[in-house]
């Protein structure tokens, strides 16, 4: 009876498929057991029973940053020119917009420089606009009404940014002004400039007649397109506006 079962068991061992022992091995380092801090921020952490590092538990706050961190909420748009774009998570957006003068540039808003077709930036900031088809920039105010003298010289001193100084446009140029009004008084009152008056401005050309120091000071009107010039001593005043020809 005994042979029979002995001969049962050796049997039913024969249909259990080959067992492979894994040998598990203890270990004592804490940092191959997650334990890597040396300390916790109040206390909050367990510590390893081999040493002195410590587990440390994660705060709501940091969970809560990086549940935000995973849907992409990764910007704070706390910059200059920048504002966070729909809703946002704990603080940070999925994206910003950038104010007027500014473009988004490597993950930041950065101001404007140079020509953006109707519009010229200096720092962001607009200084000059043209519509277009035009080849010249005009400041967003006149100057006032200036003798022709001292339009000239203030023109060319006129700092549209940096090095880039205006001028005194010639004829040709009001005549442009003229004909592309309505679009440049547009652009000039959306963005807070001062639009074109329909009067006199004075332009470039001038010439001298040789005749008692009289010179002739050439103007535009821009009520009509027409020219016309003073023939005096550089004493009478019409309007002024700098353009800027090249940058």
């Amino acid at each position: 009876m005994n042979n029979i079962k002995f001969l049962l068991l050796g049997t039913s061992l024969s249909f259990i498929p080959s067992l492979t022992f894994a040998q598990c091995v203890a270990t004592q380092d804490c940092a191959t057991l997650g334990y890597t801090e040396t300390s916790c921020n109040g206390g909050k952490g367990v510590k390893c029973p081999f040493g002195n590092k410590w587990a440390c538990l994660t705060s709501e706050e940091e969970c809560l940053n990086l549940a935000c961190d995973k849907l992409g909420f990764t910007y704070t748009c706390t910059g200059t020119g920048e504002k966070g774009a729909g809703n946002d998570c704990n603080g940070k957006y999925t994206s910003c917009t950038c104010a007027s003068g500014y473009e988004w540039k490597n993950n930041i808003c950065q101001p404007l420089n140079g020509a953006y077709e109707e519009y010229y930036y200096c720092n962001g900031r607009l200084v000059g606009v043209r519509a277009t088809g035009m080849d010249f920039y005009i400041a967003m105010q006149d100057l006032g009404k200036l003798t022709w003298p001292n339009a000239y010289n203030q023109c060319l001193n006129y700092v549209f940014c940096g090095n880039l100084k205006g001028e005194l446009p010639s004829t040709e140029q009001l005549q442009k002004l003229y004909y592309n009004k309505s679009r440049i008084n547009t652009l000039l009152s959306t963005h807070g400039g001062a639009t074109l008056r329909d009067t006199r401005y004075w332009s470039s050309a001038m010439r001298a007649t040789g005749d008692g120091g009289y010179l002739y000071f050439y103007y535009v009107n821009l009520s009509n397109g027409d020219d016309g010039y003073r023939y005096d001593k550089g004493t009478s005043t019409e309007y002024t506006r700098p353009v800027l020809t090249s940058w």
